[in-house]
């Protein structure tokens, strides 16, 4: 085994645990925003979202 192949095995778990931490933030930011903003009842961050539920098929009325 050569020095980087060494390196590249070495840095793998840890790659794929700040991998799995940036994919769970991504899903609660996306989450927030459909459910979170989707629901709201502030007309301002409700009407801010507007087109772009309904391009995703969700429903807001």
């Amino acid at each position: 085994m050569t020095e980087f192949s060494k390196e590249l095995a070495a840095t793998r778990p840890q790659a794929r645990s700040e991998a799995l931490i940036a994919a769970a933030i991504a899903f609660a930011i996306g989450a927030f925003m459909v459910f979170g903003v989707g629901f709201a009842h502030s007309d301002a961050l409700h009407n801010a979202a507007h087109d772009t539920r309904h391009t995703l098929a969700f429903p807001c009325h």
